[in-house]
């Protein structure tokens, strides 16, 4: 019997696209797109701040010395934060009914950054029975860990649990442990993939 659902949160709760503030990082900085690309994310150092192995200030200090970046730390958290730019209204909509029945719980491969100026301020946030965030757990998805995390928080077995990711390799990873993992395509196609669990939704 299912007890749980448990959301992903970037472009299942919220949409997100880097793309954001990297163009914006490129205008300041006035370094190419690719090379832009290759500080953050080409050595290992947007890893090391999902999973909390340095700090959000670190990683500020990091990037700013090598794009010679001219801005304030807070400046710097609000743009990198900024490709969280949309929330999926049908998803909260959905948290909110789910919430009536069941757990519901988040679980995301996110950083300190985006969690203090989006995530935590999100419409859908308090509604949550369970929270699992790699930066805090010290693993990112599709890390067992991290999911046992979250099956600890609920104190819940695993085939009482449905997780939710738009990334088919994370909802794999949640089938292999025995969570019922879904693919998030379409608002549409999950409503469809719940009811077959005999979701009320």
């Amino acid at each position: 019997m299912i007890k749980a659902i448990i959301f992903d949160y970037g472009n299942v709760i919220h949409k997100w696209d880097n793309d954001i503030f990297l163009k914006e990082f490129v205008k300041l900085s006035g370094k190419n797109y690719n090379y832009v690309v290759d500080v953050i994310f080409g050595q290992g150092l947007h890893d090391k701040l999902e999973t909390g192995e340095i700090s959000d200030v670190i990683f500020f200090k990091t990037i700013k010395d090598k794009l010679n970046l001219k801005i304030s730390q807070d400046e710097f958290f609000k743009l990198f934060s900024s490709k969280l730019f949309k929330k999926i209204e049908t998803t909260i909509s959905l948290i909110k009914k789910l919430k009536k029945d069941y757990k519901v719980a988040l679980l995301s491969n996110t950083n300190k950054i985006d969690f203090e100026y989006t995530l935590k301020n999100s419409e859908g946030f308090p509604l949550f029975d369970a929270i699992t965030l790699s930066f805090e757990v010290g693993h990112k998805k599709p890390d067992k860990e991290i999911f046992l995390d979250a099956l600890n928080k609920l104190n819940l077995k695993p085939n009482e649990c449905v997780f939710i990711d738009d990334i088919k390799e994370y909802s794999d990873a949640a089938s292999k442990l025995g969570i019922h993992g879904i693919h998030y395509t379409s608002y549409e196609k999950l409503i469809k993939e719940l009811k077959k669990l005999n979701i009320r939704v």
